[in-house]
């Protein structure tokens, strides 16, 4: 009976084993030969910047209120249409700090309407650009004369100089719900899925946009 039992834990062990090796196989960073040899089998990569004509700045394109998905759907048609197959997109740390699942939400609805216009986004976390003191709700107007009068940065000034909100963008950062610590799967594995590629490539230094939509 001891021996049944010891043979029983040791099974159990070594599935155990297996199972954590096969999820380690499934996460780790791919060898460099891999990476390469995947991305000769992609596309040239062709995309701009992207932000809908609706919307002033990363947080109006993605809060609840102002999120256009059919302004969206209709510019990736045209986008489709001209050939091109990726866009970066700028997402923003105070969305996810707000809420976290409505934000999961959107992007994979944005995902969605991407991946059916066959173009595979880079999204970005983090930006330095422009107005250092960003705040959710009405945006304001553009201003005339002034280029990317509304962009706003991520994190803003406020909480770079505030050690304090570092867990929280490391939350977001990793995907964790600041409010009950749960994984959300929205930013890492939905846009995963549907950016492999532009993210892949990213990771063995060969990104190659042909143009950007903005002169900077």
């Amino acid at each position: 009976m001891k021996d049944l039992k010891l043979l029983f834990v040791s099974a159990l062990l070594i599935a155990a084993g297996l199972c954590t090796r096969a999820a380690w196989a499934q996460t780790a960073r791919w060898p460099e030969q891999k990476a390469n040899a995947w991305y000769a089998q992609q596309p040239w990569l062709l995309g701009s910047n992207y932000v809908p004509k609706s919307a002033i700045n990363q947080l109006e394109m993605w809060q609840e209120a102002t999120f256009d998905p059919v302004e969206i759907d209709k510019e990736l048609t045209w986008a489709e249409a001209m050939g091109m197959n990726t866009m970066r997109v700028f997402l923003h740390d105070l969305l996810w700090q707000q809420d976290a699942a409505g934000f999961q939400k959107r992007i994979n609805q944005f995902l969605t309407i991407a991946s059916r216009h066959h173009i595979r986004p880079l999204f970005v976390l983090f930006d330095s650009c422009w107005d250092p003191l960003p705040h959710l709700g009405l945006q304001h107007p553009p201003i005339p004369g002034i280029h990317n009068s509304g962009w706003v940065q991520s994190p803003g000034a406020t909480a770079l100089a505030d050690a304090n909100q570092y867990p929280r963008l490391k939350a977001y950062v990793q995907g964790d719900h600041p409010r009950d610590g749960a994984p959300a799967t929205g930013v890492r594995v939905g846009a995963r899925s549907q950016s492999h590629a532009a993210a892949e490539q990213r990771s063995v230094g060969r990104r190659h946009f042909a143009r950007r939509s903005q002169p900077w």
